[in-house]
């Protein structure tokens, strides 16, 4: 049995569980509402390393991250998915401070069981991106129908925006947020959503379109965001919010030009959205390179190409060369 200095007993009081180990990640007490939670009685605990708790479902990197902070004595905080006595998985919140009484340091965790929150559930961030990813997917699926070969050219739009993301952030040192990147590439198959209401003789016609039809093609960003408001009107959660915003962007303007002579609205420079300048070179790269009813692949060179002769009228200088570089295979120097 180990005995547990007056200066730890008081955070046994607490109402949420506590677990104490010593140096060694020995378990040297538990609280009441340890016991109640994990079904795990203190006899049982103490005298064992925690890891009795563990349901194999946490991240490895989740520990690695835990053990480093307590090796330079910091308190650390984060969700572990662990394993009740009978078996039953529990979401829990922690977070573990190191102690330092007479010499002796002691680890203090103090659990919050996420399912017993009094509002909603719990979602982890990895289980959160992939379900606004595969909503937003359904519904650019859903709206392009027509098009036999829209969830392939979808997923190559979605996989390029991603990629072109990450090389031109840590090429220009951006520091650009995971979150908006994720919503970036979320956001990059809604971008021609608008195309659902434009007539098929118009959307799929081998020839060159008439005035008349270009004018007609060019309110699919309008239309997009109109039906994508439609969508959404009803949609309050905070989850969804900043993907809708930015979703919003990539649909009107990714058919914005550099120099201001696009549509719809003539933006110009960095006037135009970030996320529609990346997404507007992957559709324009996207669309050139890939076999149509009505017209034949284009290579990689001469699409590259392309997109060098229209560096600055067309496209974002910066982008570009981030993604003719990426494309070259440009071995990035990271410092």
């Amino acid at each position: 049995m180990f005995n547990i200095h007056s200066n730890l007993e008081v955070y046994l009081q607490l109402a949420d569980p506590v677990i104490i180990t010593n140096e060694d990640y020995i378990v040297i007490a538990v609280n009441p509402a340890f016991e109640k939670v994990t079904g795990y009685s203190k006899d049982f605990a103490i005298g064992k390393n925690p890891n009795f708790l563990r349901s194999n479902l946490t991240k490895k990197e989740v520990y690695t991250q835990l053990k480093e902070s307590l090796r330079q004595n910091k308190p650390w905080s984060g969700v572990f998915i662990n394993k009740k006595k009978a078996g039953e998985i529990w979401h829990s919140s922690i977070t573990i401070t190191p102690i330092c009484i007479e010499d002796e340091v002691y680890y203090v965790g103090i659990f919050r069981e996420l399912e017993k929150l009094k509002e909603g559930s719990y979602v982890s961030k990895e289980d959160t991106r992939k379900m606004k990813r595969e909503i937003l997917k359904v519904l650019a699926i859903s709206c392009e129908i027509r098009d036999p070969g829209i969830e392939g050219h979808l997923k190559r739009v979605q996989e390029l925006t991603e990629e072109l993301l990450y090389f031109h952030n840590e090429r220009l040192k951006l520091h650009l947020s995971k979150e908006y990147i994720d919503n970036i590439v979320n956001a990059s198959i809604l971008h021609d959503i608008g195309k659902a209401n434009i007539p098929e003789g118009i959307l799929y016609k081998p020839g060159p379109l008439t005035k008349y039809e270009r004018m007609i093609i060019e309110t699919h960003p309008l239309i997009g965001v109109d039906m994508l408001n439609k969508i959404t009107k009803d949609i309050k959660l905070d989850l969804f919010q900043k993907s809708f915003e930015v979703a919003k962007n990539v649909i009107l303007h990714h058919h914005e030009k550099w120099d201001g002579t696009g549509y719809p609205h003539k933006l110009k420079g960095n006037d135009i959205p970030f996320e529609a300048r990346v997404v507007g070179i992957v559709d324009v790269y996207e669309a050139l390179t890939s076999r149509r009813s009505y017209k034949e692949a284009w290579t990689t060179d001469r699409a590259l190409s392309l997109l060098k002769d229209n560096n600055g009228k067309h496209f974002d200088p910066d982008l570009v060369d981030s993604f003719i570089m990426m494309k070259n295979n440009y071995a990035l120097k990271i410092v």
